[in-house]
């Protein structure tokens, strides 16, 4: 029986064999990988990594498409929200010799792919690298420089921790049913030596400062860094936009606990 897509999941499923083809070489899969995929809906990504693999881990929240999979004698199928995962168990689970971390990729909801991120963020120690497709907006904001229109809370929160790039523009007609946006894949790969901040401190400051991002920060970070005591000589006569991921860590690491 067909599959139809369910919005409520944001369900695209890959059809195009070249493209499928074109992510597969970016990944570069490696027998013995330890590797999660997340979303392998019809499983189009999904056979051709095992196949390379010879063992692939999915999470798949859609019932029924958990099912089928379930059919795979080389998938491993959690069926779950990916937002509950927790990927240190997995790690535990499933890194051994000769993998060194958990690689992890998958074609996103596209309604839920920030929270995702931000959830794989706290396991980044436990990741060698993730290949996720994506609205290509979203990635174009992940990869954006400082003083352009793109750069925002997204781009801070995540290159403090990765370097990354896009390295595949996939068109709507890739897809069945095709999504109404542009969409491309993103390689995220965890620094391996990342600068010694509080998180969550850092993510507080990032938030306030793009809270009103075409306003200079000196009513809105401003305000927030004299409560909490800080004296030093960050600008604040700029804009959030203007500032680079560095001067935020920075920031986050001075302010006092």
């Amino acid at each position: 029986m067909k599959h139809i897509a369910r919005k409520r999941f944001g369900q695209h499923f890959l059809s195009d064999g070249g493209i499928i083809d074109a992510i597969v070489r970016e990944i570069a899969p490696q027998p013995g990988d330890a590797m999660v995929e997340i979303g392998p809906g019809l499983a189009a990504l999904t056979q051709p990594l095992v196949e390379r693999l010879g063992r692939l881990t999915v999470i798949e929240l859609d019932r029924d498409l958990a099912q089928r999979l379930r059919g795979h004698g080389q998938l491993d199928v959690i069926e779950s929200d990916v937002l509950r995962v927790d990927f240190a168990e997995l790690a535990a689970k499933l890194v051994v010799p000769p993998a060194t971390a958990l690689r992890v990729v998958g074609n996103l909801p596209y309604n839920i792919s920030t929270p995702i991120l931000f959830h794989l963020l706290s396991f980044a120690h436990l990741i060698a690298d993730q290949h996720f497709m994506l609205q290509k907006e979203v990635i174009d904001r992940m990869v954006a420089h400082p003083s352009t229109s793109d750069y925002s809370r997204l781009s801070v929160m995540l290159q403090w921790r990765y370097t990354m790039a896009n390295v595949l523009f996939v068109p709507p007609e890739s897809f069945e049913p095709p999504p109404r946006v542009d969409s491309a894949v993103v390689r995220m790969v965890p620094l391996a030596v990342p600068p010694k901040v509080d998180a969550a401190r850092l993510g507080e400051i990032v938030q306030v400062a793009f809270s009103q991002r075409r306003k200079i920060m000196r009513h809105t970070l401003g305000k927030w860094l004299e409560a909490h005591g800080f004296s030093g000589g960050f600008d604040v006569q700029r804009r959030a936009e203007e500032v680079p991921v560095a001067e935020y860590v920075a920031l986050a690491q001075a302010v006092p606990p």
